[in-house]
C-alpha cells in the first residue's frame, strides 16, 4: 500500500465521514448475522446473499440509498475475506467496528483517469459521490492502480492508500548474512554491533501526554472538553506512530540493501503481548508490570519491522528459533543463564568472552542460519543458489539512523 495524506474540504470531509458510517453499519450487520449462527442451525448468509439483502435494505431506507453502493458492497466483500482468513487460521475472528476507530472504506474498479496530478506536490483522486479530493503528492503514485482505501485516524487525519505490489529491493549479491535481535530496552541489535532504538515522544511531549491523560480522566463523558482532550491525545499518539513507522522503513530498507540474508527470531508477538489479567475465577498476577512490558514490545515495532523486511526482501528473511540465543556464548557455544549478567552485559562463565548481550544474541541468530543452510546464498532475484561459504563478518558496516 502507498499511503498519501488527503486534504478534503469541510463539505468533502462530511461526505467521507458518511461513507465511513455506511461501511461501518454494513460491516456490523454482517458481524451480527454471523454471531447468531450456531452449529446445527442453517448456515450464515454468504457474500452473494448479503448483497441481495443490502439491495432490499437500500430500497427501504433513504439514508442508506443516498450512500455509495460501491462503498457498502466492498464492506461486505472485506467481511467475507476476513471470515475466510479466520477459517484459514491466519487471522482472528472479525469483530465490531466502533465509531472513531478504524474508520475507512474501500473503492474498487478505479479507472486510469480517477487519479491525476495537479502540481509538483498536489494530486487528486475521484471518490464516488464526493468528487475530486486533493491529496499530497509526496512520492510517485504507482501505476495500474485498481483500488484504493480511504481512512481516518483518531487524530482526525484523512489518508488514501493505493493498492499496489511494491518492487522488491535487489540483494547486493555479496553473500553476507546479518542477525537481528529485537528487544525492549534496545529495539534492534544487529550482529555487526549496531544498537538501534525506535523513536518515540520527546520528554516534553511525554510530559504533555501525561497531563492530557490526567485531564481526560477528570473530564465528564459526553462533554465537549472530553472530546477536545481526546483529540489532543490522539494527535500525540499519531505523531509517535508516524515516527516509529518512518524508522521501520529506514531500517528495513537499509537491511534489505546491505545483506543477502536477514535472520530474525521467530517470535509469537500476539502471545507475548497477551494480557496477564486472567479471569474472575483465576486472576492474574503482576498485571501492571506485564502491561508495561506489552507497551514496550509494541512501541519497539517488532512485528512491523519483520513484515516490511519480508515485503522488501522476499525470500531472503529467515525466521530462527529464538530459544537460548541470549544464553549461548557466540565464541565457544557454552550455554548458561548466568552468562547474561544484565540486560546489556554478557560474560561467558566458561571462556570469559565479553560482549553486549543483545549483540551476542544477534550473532547467534546469524550463525543459526549458517549452520542450517551452509553453503547457500541468495541471488538478486530472491531465490536460492549454491555458492561458496560466506565470510563470518561483513566487510562493511551498515549505516542506519537509530
Amino acid at each position: 500500500m502507498s499511503r498519501y495524506r488527503l486534504s478534503p474540504t469541510p463539505a468533502q470531509e462530511a461526505a467521507l465521514a458518511e461513507h465511513c458510517g455506511h461501511a461501518r453499519f454494513v460491516w456490523n450487520l454482517a458481524v451480527e448475522q454471523h454471531a447468531c449462527w450456531r452449529p446445527g442451525r442453517q448456515g450464515a448468509p454468504g457474500f452473494a446473499e448479503q448483497c441481495r439483502q443490502l439491495t432490499e435494505a437500500r430500497a427501504e431506507n433513504d439514508w442508506l440509498r443516498a450512500g455509495s453502493i460501491v462503498v457498502q458492497q466492498q464492506a461486505l466483500k472485506d467481511f467475507a475475506q476476513a471470515m475466510a482468513n479466520f477459517y484459514g487460521r491466519t487471522h482472528k475472528r472479525p469483530t465490531w467496528r466502533k465509531r472513531g476507530r478504524g474508520e475507512g472504506f474501500r473503492i474498487v474498479a478505479v479507472k486510469p483517469g480517477d487519479v491525476r496530478r495537479l502540481s509538483r506536490r498536489v494530486g487528486e483522486v475521484r471518490v464516488p459521490k464526493v468528487g475530486w479530493v486533493r491529496f499530497r503528492w509526496s512520492r510517485a503514485v504507482p501505476g495500474g492502480v485498481r483500488s484504493y482505501r480511504v481512512t481516518r485516524d483518531r487524530a482526525g487525519r484523512w489518508h488514501v492508500a493505493f493498492a499496489a505490489v511494491p518492487e522488491p529491493i535487489s540483494a547486493p549479491g555479496t553473500g553476507e548474512v546479518i542477525g537481528v535481535d529485537r528487544g525492549v530496552a534496545v529495539s534492534v541489535a544487529l550482529s555487526i554491533g549496531e544498537l538501534l532504538h525506535a523513536p518515540g515522544l520527546r520528554e516534553a511531549e511525554r510530559a504533555r501526554l501525561l497531563r492530557l491523560q490526567r485531564k481526560l480522566a477528570r473530564a465528564r463523558r459526553g462533554s465537549r472538553r472530553r472530546v477536545k482532550v481526546k483529540a489532543a491525545v490522539a494527535r500525540l499518539r499519531a505523531r509517535e506512530s508516524d515516527r516509529r513507522k518512518a524508522w521501520v522503513e529506514k531500517v528495513s530498507t537499509g537491511l534489505a540493501r546491505g545483506f543477502d540474508v536477514i535472520a530474525v527470531e521467530d517470535l509469537k508477538i500476539s502471545g507475548m503481548t497477551r494480557s496477564a489479567r486472567g479471569t474472575l475465577a483465576e486472576p492474574g498476577g503482576n498485571v501492571g508490570q506485564k502491561a508495561g512490558l506489552n507497551r514496550g514490545i509494541l512501541a519497539a515495532g517488532w512485528g512491523r519491522l519483520v513484515t516490511r523486511l519480508e515485503h522488501k526482501a522476499p525470500g531472503r528473511v529467515r525466521r530462527i528459533d529464538p530459544r537460548y540465543t541470549s544464553q549461548t556464548c557466540n565464541a565457544c557455544g557454552h550455554r548458561a543463564a548466568e552468562s547474561r549478567e544484565s540486560q546489556s552485559r554478557f560474560r561467558c562463565v566458561a571462556c570469559g568472552h565479553r560482549d553486549n548481550a543483545d549483540v551476542n544474541a544477534a550473532k547467534n541468530v546469524r550463525d543459526n542460519v549458517r549452520d542450517t543452510a551452509a553453503g547457500h546464498a541468495v541471488d538478486t532475484r530472491g531465490g536460492d543458489r549454491v555458492a561458496g561459504p560466506v565470510n563470518r563478518e561483513p566487510q562493511r558496516d551498515l549505516l542506519l539512523v537509530g
